[in-house]
């Protein structure tokens, strides 16, 4: 019998197991144990890389289900040239992901981590912690999938108004400014852009240096490869940013966020954008729903056998 493969609780596997009963599942943390060959669907969220190597040690797999949006973990050829279809629901978790935008804002311009970060070395910086009004900071969004879009909805009605970086493949009708207009006048800047070789590193020096004079905050709910997180983290040292927020925080970065001796405005969280109860709750249905059309329609999952 073919398999349904769950990696690091991409999904309720127990939930799975009682909708689709004729079906074996596997539960696994990562793709680094040994791995079951009779897989013919796995579910994964981010942080598991899904390349050439993993998937020769699953012949029978026909599906890849993406429960979330950013698929820069997956060799999305790898997978084409082999017959294997990609499932992802990339709006489920979009709303979470704008509202901890609001929340990196607001704290970012009160300097609320400024403030916590100097209390846990043993400084009372009060004087440090002069924030600004949300209301004045004109706020400019780069990428516009579902999270710069979902950003928008949470930002617009309490920031100085929001832009977003012009790109080809912008929908139309939005709020548009050429990326240097964006860099020059904007306080806030928001980085929602999915992770390619033309956006890796793009939030670097030459940014940061076109910003620097309106010293802004700055905003990550994309891919943290698309920041030079060195460079970032020495503007916010020197000043030319008031305040950095990075969500998509994995273990792997560690080693490049700790160990500060002085007080940064620095908001860090790990991966949580998405990561509400009610998110997770329709990730599962999906995930289970779509498994059941799968199953539906491919006896391989029932009966078992080879392409």
């Amino acid at each position: 019998m073919s398999a349904v493969l769950v990696v690091r609780g991409a999904a309720d596997s127990g939930a799975i197991r009682r909708a689709l009963p004729g079906v074996l599942v596997h539960d696994l943390l990562d793709l680094n144990s040994p791995l079951p060959a009779d897989t013919a669907v796995i579910v994964l969220r981010s942080g598991v890389r899904l390349g050439e190597r993993e998937l020769d040690a699953f012949p029978r797999l026909r599906h890849v289900v993406r429960t979330g949006s950013g698929i820069d973990h997956i060799d999305v050829s790898a997978l084409r040239k082999r017959g294997i279809t990609l499932h992802r629901n990339a709006e489920a978790g979009a709303g979470a992901v704008g509202e901890w935008v609001l929340a990196a804002a607001l704290a970012l311009a009160r300097r609320i981590p400024l403030g916590q970060h100097a209390l846990l070395l043993g400084q009372h910086e009060k004087q440090a912690c002069m924030g600004a009004s949300l209301g004045t900071l004109a706020t400019g969004i780069w990428g516009a999938g579902p999270v710069g879009l979902a950003a928008d909805w949470a930002l617009a009605p309490y920031v100085g108004g929001t832009a977003f970086a012009a790109w080809p493949s912008n929908p139309p009708d939005l709020r548009e400014l050429p990326q240097t207009a964006l860099m020059e006048q904007s306080q806030v800047h928001v980085i929602a852009l999915p992770l390619r070789p033309t956006t890796e590193n793009l939030i670097g020096e030459e940014f940061l240096e076109r910003v620097a004079p309106q010293r802004p905050l700055l905003i990550c709910a994309g891919r943290l490869e698309t920041l030079d997180l060195t460079a970032c983290l020495r503007a916010l040292a020197d000043g030319r940013l008031s305040g950095l927020a990075l969500d998509p925080v994995e273990r792997e970065h560690l080693p490049l966020l700790t160990g500060s001796t002085s007080p940064l405005n620095l908001l860090l969280s790990p991966h949580i954008g998405a990561q509400r109860s009610d998110v997770r709750v329709a990730l599962d249905q999906w995930a289970v729903d779509l498994l059941k059309e799968i199953t539906a329609d491919d006896k391989v999952l029932i009966e078992g056998g080879h392409r």
